[in-house]
């Protein structure tokens, strides 16, 4: 057990009205350039206030410390990949296989077109990434995954399908994390994210033959 006590991440109030919700998402627009330009070491309180043009004590109204305004980041982030991993997922107008390869294909594009503010967001992860609301963020994420797994391995144990659902979930970020930190054109991605998708399909298809 950690020595340290846990930063407070939570938000401290919801915006209620609408110039409320305004100053809210202004604060996390700034918060988002100033992590992207500074990096997580440089990330304060105080730069996104005079980013935001806004006070200090604004800032503070709804986020307690600079942990709580990077955990509203990263968790905005990771609704938006669990929103993309269900979109994709889950339309089952297409085989299985064929939404695997899209959704390998939409995240790398999605980790190098937001390079800068993914690096800064894992550099500042040791502030939350422990956290309870940090574990249930990314649990949704988890359970899109396994679903579509046993969907597309019909017949194989839920010991095996859970094994490559974790496999998968670690590998595309660890890779698509990897590849986003240095620059890359569309058509590296495009080759990129193939490689990846064959891969996978081909990790799929050897336990459907199993």
């Amino acid at each position: 057990m950690s020595d340290h006590p846990r930063a407070q991440i939570s938000s401290r109030k919801k915006p209620q009205q609408a110039r409320s919700t305004e100053l809210v998402s202004a604060i996390l627009s700034a918060a988002a350039q100033v992590l992207a330009r500074e990096g997580a070491q440089r990330f304060t309180t105080a730069r996104v206030a005079e980013r935001a043009g806004v006070s200090v004590g604004s800032v503070y109204q709804y986020f307690p410390n600079k942990a709580a305004i990077l955990f509203r980041l990263q968790s905005d982030e990771w609704r938006q990949t669990t929103d993309l991993l269900r979109g994709i997922l889950e339309d089952r107008s297409r085989p299985p296989f064929e939404r695997l390869r899209i959704l390998v294909h939409a995240f790398i594009r999605s980790e190098c077109e937001e390079a800068a503010t993914r690096i800064a967001l894992n550099d500042a992860a040791p502030l939350y990434r422990d956290a309870p609301e940090a574990h249930e963020a990314r649990a949704s994420g988890d359970s899109t995954v396994l679903a579509f797994i046993q969907e597309a391995l019909p017949g194989v144990s839920q010991t095996k399908c859970a094994l490559a659902a974790e496999l998968i979930t670690t590998t595309i970020g660890a890779v698509g994390k990897q590849f986003s930190e240095t620059p890359q054109n569309p058509v590296s991605i495009e080759d990129y994210a193939d490689a990846v998708a064959d891969m996978f399909c081909a990790y799929l298809e050897s336990l459907m033959r199993a």
